[in-house]
């Protein structure tokens, strides 16, 4: 498992690490400025952590030596190209301005993960690219199998199905980082995370006066991706004025800022990701036909948690090895009685809700072991079935279907995205019956804006 060296010459990043650990599925080791460096041997990459202490990590530059073949990344706040300067010129292989920079940083360490050098050369074959993923079912290994063929193609489109939680955005990463756009941006994003009135200029961007908060010209997320990957998660949530946009980017290459009249060519390689069926979003009306038919030119199906056997108990013990390193606690065995608790579990809320059981358990049992009581929660303690919240009746139809969505947002521990499946509606919709069928513009869930990435789908 690759694993990161942070240099901690400043706190002004202290959680953050522990939010990248999770998202790159990567073990992180924070150190001070002062405590002495014996760099592990799967170490890929060293972070310099110098938000508003430049100058320091310039100054620890030049008192260390970074071994070769681990990449050195600074990451502060200053924004001047001077200090950039004197950090590469000390050693440094790049400099990143957070939090403008994030995306690019993340490529970085993506990129050092899989063993891409910097000008982008490196190993595109499938079981590198592949290496972050955990399982070793006939159901993984023929989806594996399918999305190893689009490596070479830097230009092939690609919808990833499969059930909230699955991985979607792991396999979409990997494709990318193990393809000729590997040292281009990998840009993700939620469609179902921003109102609608929102969405367009996150994507495409707007010129300064296109509304009464556009005080600036900002480029949109197809701009940020221009010669890399733009992961589109939850597809079926866009808007059908943006589906349109979105079809003449894939036919013209071309997209146009909020406001603005001048055509910008973007190259774009679009991955797009849904875990609802959208061929019925196309009998509906809501999805377009013609998008729908060019977006799954390749089709990769993500099997649930549930149809992967074994590989329960492979990505718990993986998950297990990161976590006790982030938590500097010794690794517990995984007794027969947790494995037999592992394997009867359903998983409904797929790898992520492994990741968050076995975070729990490995917390709450004594250093070196792990209490399978405290591995699942009581059956009747998870939110019960939907008949243990009230559904009224005689009432109007709209009182019915509100009462009947909450119920199904609590069978499923709160998660609005695994909800919005099981009910076969969009999570936008889903927001609307919770608040009694009222649009809400502003409201965001923190399911919806980020799906975190796991170590393995």
């Amino acid at each position: 498992m690759a694993r990161l060296c942070v240099i901690a010459v400043s706190d002004a990043f202290r959680g953050f690490w522990h939010v990248l650990s999770e998202d790159l599925a990567v073990v992180i080791d924070v150190l001070g400025p002062t405590d002495t460096v014996a760099l592990k041997p799967d170490t890929v990459a060293l972070i310099l952590a110098a938000g508003g202490a430049e100058r320091d990590a310039v100054k620890w530059l030049e008192n260390h030596r970074v071994p070769a073949g681990v990449a050195a990344l600074v990451v502060g706040t200053d924004t001047g190209r001077r200090i950039a300067m004197k950090l590469v010129a000390r050693g440094a292989s790049d400099y990143f301005a957070l939090p403008d920079d994030l995306e690019i940083f993340r490529n970085a360490v993506s990129a050092a993960m899989n063993g891409v050098p910097r000008g982008g050369q490196g190993p595109t074959d499938a079981a590198q690219a592949f290496a972050g993923i955990v399982g070793e079912s006939q159901a993984i290994k023929q989806a594996l199998t399918r999305a190893a063929r689009l490596l070479p193609h830097g230009n092939a489109r690609a919808l990833i199905i499969g059930e909230t939680g699955t991985g979607k955005e792991v396999l979409a990463r990997a494709i990318h980082a193990g393809g000729p756009r590997r040292a281009a941006p990998f840009v993700a994003v939620n469609c179902s995370a921003f109102p609608e009135n929102l969405i367009e200029s996150e994507l495409f961007g707007h010129e300064r006066g296109s509304f009464t908060d556009a005080h600036a010209a900002k480029p949109g997320l197809f701009e940020m991706a221009d010669t890399g990957t733009l992961f589109l998660d939850e597809i079926g949530d866009l808007p059908l004025s943006l589906q349109a946009k979105l079809l003449r980017l894939l036919e013209d290459k071309e997209i146009r800022r909020v406001g603005g009249t001048k055509p910008r060519t973007v190259d774009v390689r679009i991955l797009a990701a849904t875990n609802a069926h959208l061929a019925d979003r196309v009998r509906e009306k809501s999805f377009r036909e013609d998008l729908f038919f060019r977006l799954s030119t390749v089709t990769l199906k993500l099997p649930p948690l549930r149809e992967r056997g074994d590989d329960i108990i492979l990505i718990a013990h993986a998950v297990l090895e990161r976590l006790a390193g982030e938590h500097h606690l010794p690794v517990p065995a995984l007794s027969p009685e947790v494995c037999e608790r592992l394997r009867r579990h359903p998983w409904p809320g797929n790898i992520r809700e492994l990741k968050n059981a076995v975070e729990r358990a490995l917390l709450l049992s004594p250093p070196g072991e792990l209490n399978v009581d405290e591995l699942l929660p009581p059956a009747d303690s998870g939110g019960g079935t939907p008949g243990d919240t009230p559904i009224p009746f005689p009432a109007a139809l709209d009182q019915i279907t509100s009462a009947a969505a909450r119920a199904t947002v609590k069978l499923c521990g709160g998660n609005r995205s695994e909800s919005a499946r099981r009910l076969s509606i969009s999570t936008r919709r889903l927001r609307r019956l919770l608040n009694g069928g009222r649009d809400v513009e502003d409201e965001t869930d923190a399911d919806d804006l980020v799906e975190p990435t796991a170590l393995s789908m």
